[in-house]
């Protein structure tokens, strides 16, 4: 019997994001992008490169927490569009980008990927994204 493999964030991943927390079935991170405010939740399932291949429990509760990210994303921050992908093209590991897009924003209309180089964040600005993804989180856990 083989043993079953335990999840593990792909190491691109965790090169380009700061780890926010975990949700119910999720972990959250915040790209490393002050660009635009950039979240990425990521199934905590080992060896999952596509949606359909959680099940069908599972693919729901990431359709919730996407959906949920989204709204709160509008709702905080005001934007013009929330874009939500799952590519996987550079990275096999599923997860799902959730993004707020501004008609001022170094990339609209166009999508952010390869627009332009990834700006980091300053000390003071990734603490204020870093407590809205905690909020999301706290949220999604209290229901308030």
């Amino acid at each position: 019997m083989t043993a079953k493999p335990e999840f593990e964030l792909h190491a691109q991943l965790a090169k380009d994001c700061t780890v926010i927390g975990n949700l119910l079935l999720s972990k959250l991170l915040l790209m490393n992008d002050a660009n635009y405010p950039w979240f990425v939740l990521v199934p905590m399932r080992a060896a999952k490169r596509e949606w359909y291949e959680l099940d069908a429990a599972e693919q729901q509760q990431l359709l919730q927490e996407a959906n949920a990210l989204a709204k709160f994303l509008q709702e905080k921050t005001g934007a013009k569009k929330i874009n939500i992908g799952a590519l996987g093209n550079m990275v096999p590991q599923l997860h799902v980008h959730v993004i707020a897009r501004f008609e001022n924003d170094a990339a609209w209309p166009a999508p952010v990927w390869g627009k332009f180089p990834a700006v980091a964040y300053d000390e003071k600005k990734l603490a204020t994204m870093i407590d809205f993804g905690k909020e999301f989180i706290q949220l999604c856990i209290t229901g308030r």
